[in-house]
């Protein structure tokens, strides 16, 4: 029987108040287009590394991956700041790429949303009073 962790869920307006914070393990490349490159490093689940030193490897340093960014990505990414909202990167987002604003907030969210997945970036939530 597989056990499933609940995740806690947080509303579309806890989301968009959160701020994107990168990971300092990501390497940034610009490419010749103006494109970035990421290079981030992939974390061994527990359960491999248990694995492989019950078969007496131990494992180096840990695999990289890389990331190939296109423009709205490179756009995207070059606002994540450590400072802006999501919400504050929707709105330059739509300004500077002149989008409708719902287009802008459903591309973001779903670009930021892969970034926390893959282990690019983390969300910072707003301090909430009385906690």
């Amino acid at each position: 029987m597989k056990r499933f962790r609940n995740k806690p869920q947080i509303t579309r307006t806890e989301a968009l108040n959160c701020r994107p914070i990168k990971n300092t393990e990501v390497l940034e490349v610009v490419l010749e287009t103006g494109e970035l490159l990421l290079t981030y490093p992939v974390k061994v689940r527990p359960w491999v590394a248990g694995l492989a030193r019950r078969f007496g490897r131990r494992l180096q340093q840990p695999a990289k991956k890389k990331l190939q960014l296109d423009a709205l990505g490179t756009a995207v990414w070059h606002l994540l700041d450590g400072h802006r909202t999501v919400r504050q990167v929707v709105h330059t987002f739509t300004r500077t790429q002149q989008l409708h604003p719902k287009e802008a907030e459903i591309a973001v969210a779903q670009f930021v949303r892969e970034l926390g997945r893959r282990g690019l970036i983390g969300l910072q939530q707003p301090h909430r009073e009385g906690r």
